[in-house]
């Protein structure tokens, strides 16, 4: 069996889909039979690309033309077609969405990760709900089988799109192993380098919308307990209305937006937290709470999409966006010390149960399905 893995989100982006695509494509062959090869594609015009690392798969770079030309030929629905370039596959694994044009014949997966810009448009950039929300349909109805990364995404996914019921698979992601806490002496260095020396509560994640960061310092500000806001995340989408947010806030001085972190100092910023929160309006999944979780640090978050289902029990859950509640949860939090213990302890465990070799294993049962073996 030849499986075609589209690498490209892989060699565009560090983090999100490109870390998904990263890591699967890693896990993938251990689970290959003897027989099967793992096709990587992705353009490399430029000669730049970051190449795979990964010996137990095929590096497939397309170098002919830029593929920015070739892409925007896709975007409009348009050849040339994908396995034209990619070379002929048993299957073709799309992880970015949507499904470029293709053979008829091809067998298909795609990965939607959520239904974020369906349920929250006004949270999207105007250019990529316009190209989302016209390729969707036919994504949706192109693939033989599509992968989620929650129960919660699965259901949705059905629900806008009637016809996905009965080929779609929920698959959780795994966590990176390597995040664990790091020594007390090495905490205290990261804290120092970023002035942290004050109590804080870390929320993680890109400035954007629909993590809800202006509600999350609505929230701190109403808040009676003495502590430091620390807020981790690379500028995203209509991010400026953030940032004037937070500088312009009753506690601005309380504030603190980092950028840039190694994960190391990541692991030691989480680790260091009195608690992690996370307010976000939705997530088709929600890595940081569950690093958090990882590090030992006790975990207030939303229930905005699949949050209640990936954290479980794990986390104090707040299920509507009111400030005053918010505010009153996380004061309880910081002083309840039975029940900071109890998320502690629990987090640990329910961030043991997220691991990638889990995701692999799931995923090629799923090409197993798609081509009836």
């Amino acid at each position: 069996m030849v499986i075609n893995l589209d690498y490209q989100p892989a060699v565009a982006q560090r983090a999100g889909i490109g870390r998904y695509t990263r890591l699967l494509a890693h896990y993938l062959p251990d689970y290959l039979a003897c027989d099967d090869c793992l096709r990587l594609f992705y353009f490399d015009f430029t000669r730049h690309a970051e190449a795979p690392d990964n010996k137990r798969a095929e590096a497939c770079p397309w170098r002919l033309a830029p593929g920015k030309i070739v892409q925007k030929f896709w975007q409009k629905g348009l050849p040339p077609n994908y396995n034209w370039l990619a070379g002929k596959a048993d299957l073709y694994h799309f992880t970015n969405f949507i499904i470029p044009p293709i053979s008829p014949k091809a067998k298909t997966v795609a990965t939607i990760f959520d239904m974020s810009f369906m349920r929250h448009p006004e949270c999207a950039e105007a250019k990529n709900l316009a190209y989302m929300t016209s390729r969707i349909g036919n994504t949706v109805e192109r693939a033989d089988a599509i992968i989620t990364i929650s129960k919660f995404s699965a259901d949705e996914t059905v629900e806008y799109f009637p016809k996905a019921k009965g080929k779609v698979f929920p698959i959780y992601l795994g966590l990176d192993q390597t995040l664990v806490p790091p020594s007390t002496e090495q905490i205290a260095l990261v804290r120092k380098k970023y002035s942290l020396e004050r109590p804080y509560i870390i929320s993680v994640g890109t400035l954007e919308p629909r993590k809800n960061y202006t509600f999350l310092v609505d929230a701190f500000e109403r808040m009676s307990e003495d502590v430091d806001l620390v807020i981790v995340g690379h500028p995203g989408w209509n991010y400026e209305p953030i940032l004037e947010k937070f500088k312009n806030s009753s506690k601005a001085k309380k504030i603190h937006c980092l950028t840039g972190l190694g994960d190391n100092e990541l692991a030691a910023l989480y680790s260091g937290a009195e608690l992690f929160a996370l307010a976000s309006l939705y997530e088709g999944f929600g890595f940081p709470p569950l690093e958090a979780m990882q590090c030992g640090t006790p975990v207030v978050s939303s229930n905005g999409g699949s949050l209640a289902e990936v954290l479980g029990d794990a986390a104090e859950i707040v299920d509507e966006f009111n400030a005053d509640r918010w505010a009153a949860t996380l004061d309880r939090m910081l002083t309840d010390q039975d029940r900071r213990t109890e998320c502690r302890n629990k987090g640990f465990e329910r961030a043991k149960a997220y691991r990638w070799a889990d995701t692999a294993r799931e995923t090629y049962d799923v090409y197993l399905k798609t081509l009836g073996l």
